[in-house]
Parts: C-alpha cells; sequence; structure tokens
C-alpha cells in the first residue's frame, strides 16, 4: 500500500441523516491532516473494491441494510485482518440481520428522543477521542439509545447524564461513545453526530480525529 486510505461508507436504506454530506467533507479534511488518502462511497461493489487497501474504513450514519455478501465477506476480512472501523451516529441503526455487525459496532440503536441539548460524561480522557474534552461535555445531540450496554464488552469512553435532557430511557448506564480491539482490528464508535452543524464545531471534528487516529493506529 502506497499511502493509507480511508473508506467513508454512507449508504443508506432507511432513514438518512442531511449531516451525511458535512461528515464526508469533515472526514476528508481530517483525513488530509492526519495523511490518509479519503475516498466516500454508497455502492457496496466499491467498497469491496476499497477495503483491501484500506487502514479504516468508516460507517457515516449508514441505516438499514446497505452491505452485499461479497461487501459482508470484505468487511469481515478487513477487521479480522487488523482493519480499522469508525462507526458515526447512525452506524448502529445499519445490518440488523447480521449477528456478525452487531458485535463489530458494539450495540444496535432502538430509539432517542427529542433533538435537545444535554451533557455527555467523560469517563475515560486517556483516549485520542476524548483526551481534549471536559470531564462534563455540553452537547446537543439526539441522545442515541441501545438495545443494551456494550460496557462488558467495549471499553466504554463517555456516556450520557440522562439527568441533563427529556425522555431519556436507558437509565444510569448509557454509553454513548466506545472502543475496542475484539475482532482484529480497532473500533471506535460514537452516537454523537446528528446535526451538519457538528461537524464544523472544533471539538466534535477533534473527538472524529482522535477517533480516526485510535482506528488508523496513526500516532500523535
Amino acid at each position: 500500500m502506497s499511502e493509507p486510505v480511508v473508506a467513508v461508507f454512507s449508504r443508506t436504506t432507511g432513514y438518512r441523516h442531511d449531516s451525511i454530506g458535512a461528515g464526508t467533507a469533515c472526514l476528508s479534511e481530517l483525513g488530509a491532516v492526519l495523511g490518509l488518502t479519503v475516498f466516500a462511497t454508497e455502492d457496496p461493489r466499491e467498497l469491496v473494491e476499497l477495503l483491501p487497501r484500506c487502514t479504516v474504513v468508516v460507517f457515516l450514519s449508514t441505516s438499514g441494510e446497505v452491505l452485499s455478501p461479497a461487501a459482508r465477506a470484505a468487511l469481515r476480512c478487513h477487521v479480522s485482518g487488523g482493519g480499522g472501523f469508525v462507526g458515526i451516529h447512525a452506524a448502529t441503526c445499519t445490518e440488523y440481520e447480521w449477528p456478525y455487525y452487531g458485535q463489530l459496532v458494539g450495540a444496535r440503536f432502538t430509539r432517542h428522543p427529542e433533538f435537545q441539548p444535554g451533557t455527555v460524561l467523560v469517563e475515560d480522557r486517556d483516549h485520542p477521542a476524548t483526551g481534549h474534552l471536559p470531564e462534563r461535555w455540553q452537547c446537543t445531540d439526539e441522545w442515541y439509545e441501545f438495545d443494551t450496554t456494550p460496557r462488558p464488552r467495549v471499553r466504554v469512553l463517555a456516556s450520557a447524564d440522562e439527568s441533563t435532557y427529556d425522555d431519556g430511557r436507558m437509565g444510569v448506564d448509557h454509553p454513548l461513545i466506545w472502543c475496542h480491539e475484539n475482532l482484529g482490528g480497532r473500533v471506535f464508535y460514537t452516537a454523537l453526530g446528528h446535526d451538519a452543524r457538528a461537524f464544523g464545531d472544533p471539538v466534535f471534528r477533534a473527538h472524529l480525529e482522535g477517533g480516526l487516529r485510535y482506528a488508523a493506529r496513526v500516532d500523535g
């Protein structure tokens, strides 16, 4: 491989976020900072061709069943071979019919309250995605909830303080941001990123840059 490559995959067969365009532009800019060449696609066939060249694949607010059998096989091969995976926001709303993907992303989205301000509790600041954050990070987002807490299986970096917004239903243990290396490669997921404006926010961009650094094993 002549240069590190990132594939940004944003196909949707369910709800489509208006922020995908802003997210793709942001990831392209962050990739350039990190010396990573970014290719964006929504075509599973193109993803199959890209994955053998990839250092990291990013699922950016994908939704529904988005992968062909060949793309599933290529993604599994990528991760088991040590390749990185980054999931952003609706990446947990994806491939419900494929059990492996649930293990990869860490948990399955179930619901969210209304888009509103709230507080992220940063639990682990010894990570490039969270080292710059305060212990209580004020955000506005959808506060995704999941079928189960992934905490026993992943390294939780931050969680939601449900007392700071309305209609939270997961309870006191509500992880939002996590990582793991259970399947071979480095996996990073953040539930944040619903709104296009987030991708222009320097604090959120630094959060994503740290997630990319981790998944791509980029030092510094």
